[in-house]
């Protein structure tokens, strides 16, 4: 049933990884979907999507308010997706996140959702996870009935994480791992895109509540490691790097993690206890191993046709 039938939803970021999840299942249900992003182009191929008119594009950025205020002008539905990892996370996440909420306030808009992330908190160590806590705040004091969605990794297709130490493994013989005990509950981007698109059709219902979303595995940085490699058929020498190391590596300038990564990994990424998450809002939760490794046998050597294990090593 398409629940959002002429609905008009404004998608800040709607061109990125989770965007395109959003905007499928936004024009499933019937919306109208506005894509509002810095350069507008590089989501044209979301124009395959919908139905002729469904979709439109508009540039925006969430350190320009009137950008925005144009963006949401109309709009039934706003949903922010803008995140970033680096110096702007203050400008982003948090001055960002506000102008968003405002203009959708003032343009009259019936609901807002915002995506976050498990692990945000005013009094984080980790300015990531400080800012998005911040953020929140700036949200809920502009929108209060703002729906909240924190997810955990998020991995997909075109994800920037569990496709990054795919091509590790691939590429070498030897894998070292930071952070090794450190547990995560990945998410599917698709249906973090239905979460997406579930709370934007009812916000009587969901407005003013925060959910967390994880998959139905928690599973350990190394049992991810493990996982990867099973999957993509190698089989390399996985070495846990002890955390005197990786605070070490943390400090480098240009090294292989930040520091503020380095205090994220701190932390399990999992829903908190009590949470609610996605059953609270009717979807049921896709496994690693149910979606994973459709993609990833690109990078086994000979592809869709090479052997799911190899022989170890040396």
């Amino acid at each position: 049933m398409q629940i959002m039938k002429n609905k008009l939803v404004t998608l800040i970021g709607g061109g990125g990884f989770v965007g395109r999840y959003a905007v499928r299942a936004l024009l499933n249900a019937g919306a109208r979907v506005r894509v509002a992003q810095r350069d507008p182009r590089h989501a044209w191929f979301l124009k395959t999507q919908g139905g002729l008119g469904q979709t439109q594009f508009v540039a925006a950025d969430v350190t320009r308010p009137d950008t925005v205020a144009r963006a949401v002008a109309g709009a039934d539905v706003v949903v922010n997706l803008v995140g970033v990892m680096g110096g702007a996370m203050d400008r982003v996440h948090v001055d960002g996140a506000r102008t968003v909420a405002v203009a959708a306030a003032r343009a009259g808009a019936g609901a807002l959702v915002h995506v976050s992330a498990i692990g945000a908190d005013p009094g984080s160590a980790a300015a990531y996870g400080r800012s998005k806590g911040e953020g929140e705040a700036a949200v809920r004091e502009a929108f209060a009935q703002a729906t909240i969605l924190r997810p955990s990794i998020v991995f997909g297709r075109e994800d920037q994480f569990v496709n990054r130490f795919a091509g590790m493994i691939a590429a070498s013989p030897v894998v070292p791992v930071l952070r090794a005990p450190v547990r995560f509950q990945p998410i599917f981007a698709g249906d973090l895109g239905e979460a997406i698109a579930v709370a934007a059709g009812d916000p009587g219902r969901f407005g003013g509540h925060v959910y967390e979303l994880g998959g139905p595995d928690v599973i350990s940085m190394g049992e991810l490691i493990r996982f990867i490699a099973d999957a993509i058929g190698r089989s390399p020498h996985i070495l846990e790097l002890p955390d005197a190391i990786g605070a070490l590596l943390a400090k480098v300038p240009g090294g292989p993690i930040t520091r503020d990564q380095w205090l994220m990994l701190q932390q399990d990424n999992v829903m908190g206890a009590g949470a609610e998450g996605l059953a609270a809002l009717g979807i049921a939760a896709t496994p690693l191993a149910a979606a994973a490794p459709e993609w990833l046998v690109r990078f086994r050597q000979q592809g869709r046709f090479g052997r799911r294990t190899v022989e170890q090593a040396s």
